[in-house]
């Protein structure tokens, strides 16, 4: 009888070295997603993984095209799914921030605001955030060059996600507010943690202890 293979949805770009190589680290051999393809379904004796993009990997997990993903926090926050999140994996360090031009007339200071314009790829985040604090955000949707919405007078102010700092720095922002700090998380689905707990309870414990 062939035995069911695991799915692990894996998100295309930044995260995805770490995370073929903490997988390796116990056991895992997810070294195809790196071949230079436009396969975006690979399989090995025990698993089958599927890349897709970051956004959508919680979406995967939590409908059951995966069993388990790995996902940025930022990612998994924004898209508010209910899936099982063991573990912080350590990796993929960065800060959902609030940003605003370096020449702006009144520096940010949420204490002082009612009322905010803010373009963001986190629309769901942001609106919390400000929200919870008493203010009223005006959203604008925006998923690519967000850096230059306040520039054009699109927005006051804009909520992204931040590394170096160094496109805000180039593109004449600075960073007035951390909202959240996002890692690489390990999820899975809830339904799978249940029926394949044989296979999935163990790599949780493996990769817990590996990190």
């Amino acid at each position: 009888m062939k035995r069911e293979k695991l799915t692990f949805a894996l998100p295309k770009g930044r995260l995805l070295k770490d995370a073929v190589k903490l997988l390796s680290e116990v056991g895992i051999d997810a070294s195809s997603t790196l071949e230079k393809t436009r396969k975006l379904i690979f399989e090995s004796d025990e698993f089958k993984f599927i890349l897709v993009k970051p956004m959508d990997v919680p979406t995967y997990v939590y409908y059951g095209a995966a069993d388990l993903g790995i996902a940025g926090k930022d990612v998994i926050d924004e898209k508010g799914l209910e899936v099982y999140e063991p573990l912080d994996l350590k990796f993929g360090f960065c800060r959902l921030c609030v940003a605003e031009p370096v020449d702006i007339a009144e520096p940010y200071d949420i204490e002082k605001l009612s009322f905010i314009k803010v373009a963001t790829k986190f629309p769901r985040i942001t609106d919390k955030y400000f929200r919870s604090r008493g203010v009223h955000p005006e959203i604008i949707e925006l998923y690519g060059s967000v850096e230059i919405a306040p520039l054009l007078g699109l927005s006051e102010r804009i909520v992204d996600l931040v590394q170096t700092g160094t496109t805000l720095k180039a593109n004449g922002l600075r960073e007035a507010d951390t909202i959240l700090i996002s890692t690489a998380r390990l999820i899975v689905n809830r339904a799978s943690l249940k029926t394949k707990y044989d296979k999935v309870k163990p790599i949780i414990d493996a990769i817990k202890r590996c990190i």
